[in-house]
């Protein structure tokens, strides 16, 4: 009889992808957006006026100063300053802020969407481990019932 069953013909290696994310595993969503961040002095004044624009309230504001020419625009009466007024003045001080609101919601989502993704995917590993895991034990197993039935066989050839 043996006394040790031959080894899983298999042999698992990880994807190279798998160390390299075990070192980051740690690495939130906030640390990351940290390092994209402004740098530079434009960067920084540029990110702070988008982020104060970009709310409803500078929309608010920006309806309430375009109200300001208004009554002199009707007052002329004249067709192409009315559009001139609406497309200029009202459209691009109105509309301006309520798309940056509108991206930064849809940014957010799409970062709840790759955080989730990245989640997936990890629990997807580590679930392909497990049933590598499995597959080996299972490999060990059919190895040794191979040789319990080679050795029977062995021992009905000779009789």
């Amino acid at each position: 009889m043996a006394d040790k069953a031959p080894k899983a013909k298999f042999e698992y290696e990880p994807h190279p992808h798998i160390t390299n994310r075990k070192k980051h595993r740690e690495v939130n969503s906030d640390a990351i957006l940290a390092g994209v961040g402004p740098k530079t002095l434009n960067q920084k004044i540029g990110f702070g006026i988008t982020k104060r624009v970009g709310t409803m309230w500078a929309a608010y504001i920006f309806f309430a100063i375009t109200l300001v020419s208004l009554p002199a625009v009707i007052m002329k009466g004249d067709p192409v300053l009315i559009v001139a007024w609406i497309a200029q003045t009202f459209l691009q001080l109105v509309l301006l802020p309520i798309i940056i609101v509108g991206q930064n919601i849809q940014a957010a989502a799409a970062e709840k969407r790759a955080v989730m993704t990245y989640e997936d995917a990890a629990a997807v590993l580590e679930e392909a481990i497990k049933i590598q895991k499995h597959l080996d034990h299972q490999d060990e197993s059919l190895a040794h019932l191979i040789t319990r039935l080679e050795e029977i066989e062995t021992k009905l050839n000779k009789k």
